[in-house]
């Protein structure tokens, strides 16, 4: 299989670059040092900023976005790019509340095939996210990740798991899909009066996911930057280090994947 080249930009921001494709996921671009509010009484403050920004990364063919209703994956630097992608993929909420030509929305395990003159055609392909605790929904809103898949193969070049929790839709998706490479948001995100309950993944439960998922490389994302992640990269190296596929990305310098 062709490899990925992968450029971490800082929080879930990530250029996949692959058959001529530029695919930017989750774009985040603001300066450090606001807060944000989430809704139900939950901010956070940026406390890093992107390690290119916005102009450097144009163009950009394709737009992976889990989800547009916070600013940890879609701030107001990120949003003006939107409308200079060739394609937005999200949900179907945020297709509607967006309302651009260029933005497609899609259901869970639905999926949208990209074409291009002197590029092979890309599929990409929903999956199932749930951002916090059993009937959270109406609280966080819908999310998805994206699996990428290139012409002729099954398997999935790369799948991004958006901002979720382990639950039962990530396992299905582990049974469902073989996946090449698997972007993970982590972080353990928690808020003060929330107490201990979790709206992304810890490294532990990554830890699980991959070993069932199996996919050849595992690269961690969206764990720093905002003052609502409770496990850095420390901890998540630590907990992650019995793994052997596990590729850990310089922000700001392209990896071969």
């Amino acid at each position: 299989m062709a490899k990925l080249v992968l450029t971490h930009l800082g929080g879930p921001t990530t250029l996949v670059e692959a058959d001529g494709w530029r695919i930017l996921t989750d774009p985040t671009f603001d300066s450090p040092g606001r807060r944000y509010t989430f809704g139900w009484g939950t901010s956070s403050r940026k406390v890093a900023g992107p390690a290119r920004p916005r102009d450097a990364i144009a163009p950009v063919d394709v737009v992976l976005l889990s989800h547009d209703q916070h600013a940890d994956n879609l701030d107001d630097s990120g949003r003006a790019l939107l409308a200079q992608a060739g394609t937005v993929v999200s949900t179907v909420p945020a297709a509607r509340r967006l309302a651009a030509p260029n933005v497609r929305g899609l259901a869970d395990w639905e999926s949208t095939t990209l074409t291009a003159e002197g590029r092979p055609p890309l599929t990409v392909t929903a999956t199932p996210a749930r951002h916090g605790p059993r009937f959270s929904g109406p609280i966080t809103g819908k999310v998805n990740g994206f699996a990428l898949h290139r012409d002729g193969e099954d398997a999935a070049a790369l799948w991004m798991s958006g901002d979720t929790v382990l639950y039962d839709g990530l396992r299905e998706v582990a049974r469902r899909m073989p996946v090449d490479v698997a972007l993970l948001h982590l972080g353990g995100v928690r808020f003060g009066f929330t107490g201990p309950v979790r709206f992304t993944m810890t490294a532990r439960e990554g830890l699980e996911l991959t070993q069932l998922m199996r996919p050849r490389v595992v690269v961690p994302v969206h764990y720093e930057g905002w003052t609502h992640f409770r496990e850095p990269e420390d901890v998540a190296r630590q907990a992650l280090s019995e793994l052997a596929n596990v590729h850990w990305l310089t922000p700001g310098t392209p990896a071969e994947i």
